[in-house]
């Protein structure tokens, strides 16, 4: 192992930035705003973990939503800031559960409760067909399949995609394809 020489920064007055290629619009491949665990690392936490950590946990890694797995490392379902806010943690304590006690799997849903897009459609699809989607079935988040390989490849945020089209979306309401590129027309 060697020192690394240190050098002074007086003379420097610019920052380098990342070079944007392309924007995104409801048109651009749905790919482009898809956050693929093959390149990104899952944000993941183990069921038994004390559901009143969660929130800060999620909080430090500026996520809404992770995975929930078990001890021997399998996907069993997600967990969202929505599944475990206070009052959801009031509700088990006033039937009779310690506070201390309540871990991640009394709030997540199970892999059988929810659906996923597929990867293959989703490699020929746009952002505005994902976000019809999204909306259609009121979800921030979506988790994606690779059916062959049977796992999960990686997931699709409202966020994230909100954040890319520098538009706020809003899954309550359920706006046609046309009146979301009228918004960002304007």
């Amino acid at each position: 192992m060697h020192s690394l020489p240190l050098y002074k920064t007086e003379t420097i007055d610019k920052l380098a930035w990342p070079v944007v290629s392309r924007t995104v619009s409801l048109l651009s491949p749905a790919m482009s705003v898809f956050t693929d665990f093959k390149h990104h690392m899952p944000h993941v936490i183990d069921e038994q973990a004390p559901a009143t950590k969660l929130e800060k946990i999620m909080m430090q890694a500026h996520v809404k939503m992770m995975l929930v797995m078990d001890h021997q490392g399998r996907f069993i379902g997600i967990v969202s800031k929505d599944d475990i806010d206070d009052q959801k943690i009031m509700q088990k304590v006033s039937a009779g559960l310690d506070r201390d006690s309540l871990k991640v799997s009394d709030f997540m849903r199970t892999k059988t409760s929810l659906m996923a897009f597929d990867f293959d459609e989703l490699t020929r699809s746009t952002v505005g067909d994902v976000v019809e989607t999204l909306k259609d079935n009121q979800r921030h988040h979506c988790l994606v399949l690779d059916r062959h390989n049977h796992e999960v490849r990686g997931v699709m945020s409202v966020s994230d995609i909100a954040r890319q089209l520098q538009l706020p979306i809003d899954i309550s309401q359920r706006p046609s394809f046309s009146r979301l590129s009228k918004v960002i027309a304007v």
